[in-house]
């Protein structure tokens, strides 16, 4: 929000971590906290693929990570990183040759999971790939794909063989003289990925990816990822996020977003404050901030605005926003600016008069800038 003061005790004392750059787009040190999301399309259609990247970047995805299982993705990759707006990470399982053509055809970065890339020797051709052609990697460890001889040794999955599992590969990229690598543990159990991601941070400086891996649907997932990446981004831990949902991408740059501003960790577009709605409302809240959000979701410059069906608490909220509407009676609320009262306004005209005054704040808002 831009109209707030700053508050000692909204502050948020981030976790010390290296940078490392994820093509243009820097992650960890004191960049900040990037969001991801990840394409659910034939990454061999390339069409398909630039779409939901092109609808990512437009949402504010700052990286986007694409699937590459054989060579017909690779192939298409090399078009697909040129075309892209935003750094590609091409995730890689299982075949180790796909990770050094992903590199060849101009990957920002390299999605390995220890688990299943294969043998050590595997990892090192990799890690020279990444090298030759300036990628960075993520070491992806999934409590679902641990390796063989860390179930033998825990008996199932826990944050002990997560973070052995970071160690050995830290390790491993670590002696092949490669240090341009960020680190996730990601498991579908909130309480199991919380444990481990601490449990990481704790022990190295490499920059955290966050995630809750299969978090569900649209609602379920969202619930869960902002426990779980809430919680840790809260204790300062976590420097690039991608929250997992079975949705549109764009779905899971809003949300992630969403937890980064109530956080006051990141802020892009504007934040709607809007209460429930009741038997006192004055007018629709419901549909009212709907078509809201429908209409304001291009402005991307940080505002807050308050939408309040009646005098109750309206005002309140309105004294802490850029931009508010209390609903009052006979048809019409007061509009406020700058946390004071500025006019009354007819209902009717009231989502277009309220678009024009937050597309104009944020011209003015990017006018003032230097």
């Amino acid at each position: 929000m831009t109209h707030n003061p700053i508050r000692p005790w909204r502050n948020i004392a981030r976790r010390k971590s290296r940078q490392i750059m994820v093509g243009r787009v820097p992650v960890g040190g004191d960049a900040p906290i990037s969001v991801q999301t990840m394409t659910n399309t034939d990454s061999a259609d390339v069409k398909a693929t630039m779409a939901q990247v092109i609808a990512a970047a437009e949402a504010g995805a700052d990286i986007v990570r694409i699937s590459t299982p054989d060579e017909a993705s690779t192939r298409a990759l090399r078009e697909i990183v040129r075309m892209s707006p935003v750094p590609i990470v091409a995730d890689i399982h299982f075949h180790y040759r796909r990770a050094i053509e992903a590199a060849e055809a101009g990957a920002a970065c390299l999605r390995i999971n220890p688990g299943n890339i294969g043998s050590a020797a595997r990892v090192r051709e990799v890690v020279k790939a990444a090298k030759d052609h300036g990628c960075a990697i993520r070491i992806g460890v999934n409590a679902g794909s641990l390796e063989r001889h860390l179930l033998e040794k825990y008996a199932e999955p826990c944050p002990d063989a997560m973070v052995e599992s970071s160690l050995d590969h830290i390790k491993l990229l670590q002696d092949n003289d490669f240090h341009e690598f960020k680190i996730s543990v990601k498991a579908s159990d909130v309480f199991l990925a919380a444990a481990a991601y601490q449990q990481l941070a704790e022990v190295t400086d490499a920059p955290i990816h966050l995630g809750i891996t299969e978090a569900g649907g649209l609602v379920s997932g969202t619930v869960k990822s902002a426990i779980g990446l809430g919680n840790l981004l809260w204790s300062g831990i976590g420097d690039t996020i991608r929250v997992s949902l079975s949705a549109d991408p764009v779905e899971e740059v809003r949300v992630g977003f969403e937890i980064l501003k109530s956080l006051g960790l990141r802020h892009r577009g504007v934040t709607i404050i809007s209460c429930p709605s009741c038997a006192r409302q004055g007018f629709d809240v419901i549909k009212t901030v709907a078509a809201l959000e429908q209409r304001l979701a291009h402005v991307t410059t940080p505002l807050s605005l308050s939408i309040i069906g009646c005098v109750v608490n309206g005002p309140g909220e309105a004294l802490m926003t850029d931009i508010g509407f209390t609903g009052g009676g006979a048809g019409s609320g007061m509009v406020y600016l700058a946390g004071k009262q500025a006019h009354k306004l007819g209902n009717a005209g009231m989502i277009d008069h309220i678009v024009e005054l937050v597309e104009a704040r944020a011209k003015a808002i990017e006018a003032a800038k230097p």
